[in-house]
């Protein structure tokens, strides 16, 4: 099957909180049940670069190379494990407009910024965005000499998902497959700086994160990686 998107997902940074899982009921599509670790649920707070961006094979001018922000949970289905998105953060407006009417994806077209460099030998990332006016930030520093994790680590376990799954306008559910090679991660120099009310942008009920000490932090190397077409499961 041809994919719908292909891209490059690169240097993606998870911050990953445990919460009750009743927290995670409303936004969880029919038919699945979260994907836990000693019976805690969790979310991941994501921040990546999108690069080399084609739909159908086709290039979309000036909506090629761009930053998401995302909050997402885990669920399966049986052996099968994948995602759920909360909200997905972007700063061009046409990629938000065919998520939502393609996939039904809670996507949002904001400001954004994002830098990268390489400085000896350390990575660092720094994205900016501002949400209905209030300024966000997060900025990490890592080494460059990504590693591959040990296939039954945290890290592997929050890195790795083959599926997607959202709902429909009539609230059915609906899956899509990602394909990418496994992901190596890097070395975090040192604490990471974050500057984000997550209340303001996801509602009250995530004001819990704000300021709480993550459950696990990485940074993925990334790779190019290919969305297959939603379908009705």
């Amino acid at each position: 099957m041809r994919p719908f998107l292909t891209a490059e997902w690169r240097n993606l940074i998870l911050l990953t909180y445990a919460v009750d899982p009743d927290l995670l009921s409303p936004y969880l599509p029919p038919g699945l049940e979260l994907d836990l670790i000693n019976n805690r649920a969790f979310v991941s707070f994501v921040a990546f670069d999108f690069r080399k961006t084609r739909v159908k094979g086709i290039p979309i001018p000036f909506h090629i190379n761009f930053p998401e922000i995302n909050l997402r949970f885990y669920v399966h289905d049986g052996d099968r494990r994948g995602v759920v998105f909360i909200k997905e953060l972007v700063p061009r407006y046409w990629i938000a407009r065919i998520a939502k009417s393609v996939y039904n994806e809670p996507y949002e077209a904001i400001n954004m910024r994002l830098e990268e460099k390489i400085i000896d030998q350390q990575l660092i990332i720094k994205h900016d965005f501002k949400y209905q006016g209030q300024s966000h930030s997060l900025v990490f520093t890592a080494e460059n000499k990504p590693y591959f994790p040990k296939e039954n680590s945290t890290e592997a376990f929050f890195k790795e998902h083959e599926w997607g799954f959202g709902t429909d306008a009539q609230g059915k559910r609906t899956e899509y497959k990602v394909e990418h090679p496994i992901w190596k991660i890097y070395p975090l120099k040192k604490r990471f700086e974050l500057n984000v009310d997550f209340g303001q942008i996801y509602g009250e009920q995530w004001e819990i994160l704000t300021g709480q000490i993550p459950y696990n932090v990485l940074v993925a190397e990334g790779s190019p990686i290919k969305v297959f077409p939603k379908k009705k499961s």
